[in-house]
C-alpha cells in the first residue's frame, strides 16, 4: 500500500537478531534437533570408545584381576611396560607379527585390489559378475572367512593337499602358517580395497584420460600421471583402513588356531590377558594401549591432512 509520504511501503518477515547482531536463521526447534542428532552420537562414542580408551590406559598402570572393583586396583607405574618389554616372551614376536601382516596388506593385497579395480573399470563383458565375486568375502565376517580357510588348509581332509596330493600341516607349522593366515585375510581384504578403488575411479573425470590418450601417453603413462594422481581420496582412505585392519586382526587367527604357535598377534594377547585364566587386566590394559599408541600414529595424520583439506580454498 502506498504510504502517506507517496513511497511504497513494502512488507517485510520481520527478523530476530541474535548473539552478536548477527540475524538469526536457526530457529529454537531446528537447534534443538541438531543438537539432539549431534549430541546422541557424540554421547554413544564417549560412552562406548573414549571412556573405555581412557580407562585402559589408566588401568595399564596398576595390577588388578577384576575383582573388588576398581577401588581394589594397585597402582604400580610403568611396571607393566617394563614386563612387556623385558619379561613377556610373546610380546615382540605378536608386534613382529601385526608388522608383516601390515607389509602383506600394504605391499601385496593392497595393489592386487588396485589392480582389479583398474581392469574391472574398463566395463569389461561380465565385470558385475567379477565384481560380486571379489566383493563376497567382505560381506562375511573374519570368524566365518577363518572356518573356510580352516577347511581348505586341514591337513587330512583339506582342499589344498587333497588336489595337490601334500600333507602339508598349513596350520600346525609354525614357520608357514602366518603365510597361510595372510593368504587368508588378503583373500577378504583385497575385495575391500577393490570396492573403495572403483568409487574412486568412477570419480575421476574420463575427459582428463581422453586428453592424455589423445597426446599419445601410453597407458601405463596415464595411469601414472593422471589416473593415480585422482585417486589420492581413495588412496588415503585405503592406507588408514589397511592399517587398521591390520592392527585389530584376531577373529581369524583365533579361528584357526587360537593364535599360538607362531600366529600370535597383539589382540590375541588382550584376549588372553584380560579374559584368560590369569585375569591380567592391568597387564592386557598395557598391551591395549601399546596397540592404540600405534593406531593414532596412522588415525591423527589422516585427520590433520584431511582438515587441512576442508579448510584448503
Amino acid at each position: 500500500m502506498p504510504a502517506s509520504d507517496g513511497r511504497v511501503a513494502t512488507e517485510t518477515t520481520p527478523r530476530v537478531p541474535s548473539r552478536g547482531g548477527r540475524l538469526s536463521r536457526i530457529s529454537r526447534r531446528d537447534r534443538a534437533w541438531l543438537v539432539f542428532m549431534l549430541g546422541v552420537p557424540l554421547a554413544f562414542s564417549i560412552f562406548i570408545v573414549w571412556l573405555p580408551a581412557l580407562a585402559s590406559i589408566w588401568l595399564s598402570s596398576t595390577r588388578w584381576n577384576g575383582l573388588g572393583g576398581l577401588g581394589a586396583a594397585d597402582p604400580i607405574g610403568l611396571e607393566n611396560y617394563r614386563q612387556l618389554a623385558t619379561n613377556y616372551p610373546p610380546f615382540w614376536p605378536a608386534v613382529q607379527n601385526n608388522v608383516l601382516w601390515l607389509a602383506f596388506f600394504v605391499v601385496v593385497a593392497t595393489p592386487l585390489g588396485l589392480l582389479l579395480a583398474v581392469m574391472l573399470d574398463k566395463d569389461i563383458r561380465g565385470s558385475r559378475i567379477y565384481q560380486s565375486a571379489l566383493f563376497l568375502p567382505v560381506v562375511l565376517s573374519l570368524a566365518l572367512v577363518g572356518f573356510i580357510w580352516q577347511l581348505m588348509y586341514s591337513r587330512d581332509q583339506g582342499l589344498i593337499n587333497s588336489v595337490t596330493g601334500g600333507t602339508v600341516d598349513w596350520i600346525g607349522d609354525s614357520s608357514i602358517n602366518i603365510w597361510a593366515a595372510l593368504v587368508a585375510a588378503g583373500w577378504r581384504h583385497v575385495g575391500y580395497v577393490m570396492v573403495i578403488y572403483l568409487a574412486g575411479l568412477k570419480a575421476i573425470d574420463p575427459a582428463l584420460r581422453e586428453a592424455a590418450a589423445l597426446d599419445g601417453a601410453s597407458e601405463i603413462k596415464t595411469f601414472r600421471y593422471v589416473t593415480f594422481p585422482g585417486l589420492r581420496p581413495a588412496n588415503i582412505v585405503v592406507l588408514v583402513i589397511t592399517t587398521i585392519e591390520a592392527l585389530r586382526a584376531f577373529d581369524l587367527v583365533y579361528v584357526l588356531n587360537r593364535g599360538r604357535n607362531g600366529l600370535e598377534l597383539l589382540s590375541v594377547l588382550i584376549t588372553e590377558s584380560i579374559i584368560g585364566e590369569a585375569t591380567r587386566i592391568g597387564f592386557g590394559s598395557a598391551i591395549a594401549t601399546v596397540l592404540l599408541v600405534i593406531s593414532l600414529g596412522v588415525i591423527i595424520p589422516y585427520l590433520v591432512v584431511a582438515l587441512r583439506r576442508e579448510e584448503s580454498p
